[in-house]
């Protein structure tokens, strides 16, 4: 294979699934106005601006780290520790602003602090061939543990008006945050679907053996959507200590779940190759959806969680299906 023949194999996996690709966003789309429906006739505050404005803002940090996993998953991979990982990034970039570090610098250093981490989990999948799940999961706990070390269990706060802006400000009515997100889910989208490594990264999930032989740079190729998880953790990080005011290192346990989740109810499969930024924006809103309905309606907190880890076995439980009847 040529190094002319290589774009040609992806962008022919593109043209094959693009038309499955549509029909399955149409099924999550058809979803989501189900749910917005329901939610609209039965819950007459859900329609208020203020509600709504709450639902981008709510999924905002659910969003920024659902894009990441995005890239993993589709080849075929899995990172568990972007939530521990957004706790430690916010929590460096507290303490970095605590020492007078201008707010561009200390958002980089939460930023970078993810991309590091990105890269430390490629380096384990790629080079010392390690489980993507088991890494990730170390790396979970591992991040976690550093939040809890650097501020000696404590929460981090005061900062700037600047910093705070970025994730608890507004332009006109809308978010910041939620801003940066749909910034974020365009660029990606593009990425994802339009450019040759967005196609790579499909080629890798869909056959990995086939890609390499293809003469797509599968290493390379997984070790950008691991630091592009990353980074997009690091950013969340950032986000959520803006919006609190503070950076605590308890904080964001237990997203890693709500970002699969989206993901995974955004269409993407597990086995990797399938997938899409458009998705996993609709699974995103969904999951918001639920989240606001649930508390409009008074649900218990327990119930709530019951009921999103249920959305999350239905949705895997689809995709296994789905798996085995494309096999047989």
């Amino acid at each position: 294979m040529t190094s002319a023949q290589t774009p040609d194999t992806p962008n022919r996996r593109f043209g094959l699934t693009s038309l499955t690709r549509a029909v399955n966003e149409l099924t999550i789309v058809v979803g989501f106005v189900a749910i917005s429906l329901y939610l609209a006739i039965t819950t007459p505050s859900f329609l208020t601006s203020a509600n709504l404005l709450s639902i981008l803002l709510a999924s905002s940090l659910i969003g920024i780290v659902a894009v990441g996993e995005t890239f993993v998953i589709v080849t075929g991979g899995i990172d568990l520790s972007v939530g521990s990982v957004v706790a430690f990034t916010g929590v460096m970039a507290g303490l970095a602003l605590n020492a007078h570090v201008p707010v561009p610098i200390a958002v980089l250093i939460g930023i970078g602090i993810g991309a590091l981490s990105g890269g430390f989990i490629a380096f384990a999948v790629t080079t010392l061939n390690m489980s993507p799940f088991i890494v990730s999961l170390a790396v979970l706990a591992m991040a976690r543990g550093l939040a809890f070390i650097v501020t000696n269990g404590n929460t981090i706060f005061s900062f700037p008006d600047a910093f705070d802006n970025i994730g608890g400000g507004n332009i006109g009515p809308f978010p910041v945050a939620a801003l940066i997100t749909l910034g974020l889910f365009l660029v990606a989208g593009l990425v994802l679907a339009r450019s040759v490594f967005g196609a790579e990264v499909y080629a890798v999930g869909g056959n990995r053996d086939a890609a390499r032989l293809a003469g797509i740079p599968v290493i390379r190729t997984l070790s950008i959507v691991y630091i592009i998880s990353g980074a997009c953790a690091g950013l969340g990080g950032v986000i959520l200590a803006g919006r609190l005011d503070s950076a605590q290192p308890i904080a964001a346990t237990g997203l890693e779940l709500n970002a699969i989740a989206a993901v995974v109810i955004g269409g993407a499969s597990l086995f990797g190759g399938k997938g899409s930024i458009l998705g996993t924006l609709l699974g995103v809103l969904i999951i918001g959806l639920i989240n606001n309905g649930l508390t409009l309606k008074n649900v218990q907190p327990f119930w709530v969680q019951f009921i999103q880890g249920a959305v999350i076995f239905g949705a895997v439980l689809i995709d296994s299906l789905n798996q085995k009847r494309r096999k047989s």
